[in-house]
């Protein structure tokens, strides 16, 4: 099993800076990717950045491509989301999840709300 606690959500304003830390704990052994996802309002959850557990290989969505840093720190067992120059569309709730290599392939964090406002 792979347990996920997200943390560094909160208010923001438009323009601003967050971070977002997952921290990894259990059979990480097991992990393939990390991967940053989100539920704006209203919305269906969207993929946000991934990045693989063994090398420094990573992907975004357009729509946070430049602005956003996924990275990990492999001895703290953490990935961290930069997110930089915020916008009030990047309001979401934020998960981050595992893929691993055995059932059930995918876990989940609990989310942490982030909010930017106009």
């Amino acid at each position: 099993q792979v347990q996920l606690v997200e943390s560094g959500g909160g208010l923001v304003q438009a323009g601003g800076s967050l971070r977002l830390s997952c921290t990894v704990s259990g059979r990480t052994s097991s992990i393939i990717e990390m991967r940053w996802f989100r539920r704006p309002p209203g919305k269906e959850r969207e993929f946000v950045a991934i990045i693989n557990w063994g090398g420094d290989s990573t992907t975004y969505a357009d729509s946070v491509k430049g602005r956003f840093t996924i990275s990990r720190d492999n001895a703290k067992n953490t990935v961290y989301l930069q997110m930089n120059s915020l916008k009030p569309d990047d309001t979401a709730v934020y998960y981050c999840n595992a893929r691993v290599t055995i059932t059930p392939y995918y876990y989940w964090g609990q989310g942490t709300q982030v909010t930017v406002s106009s």
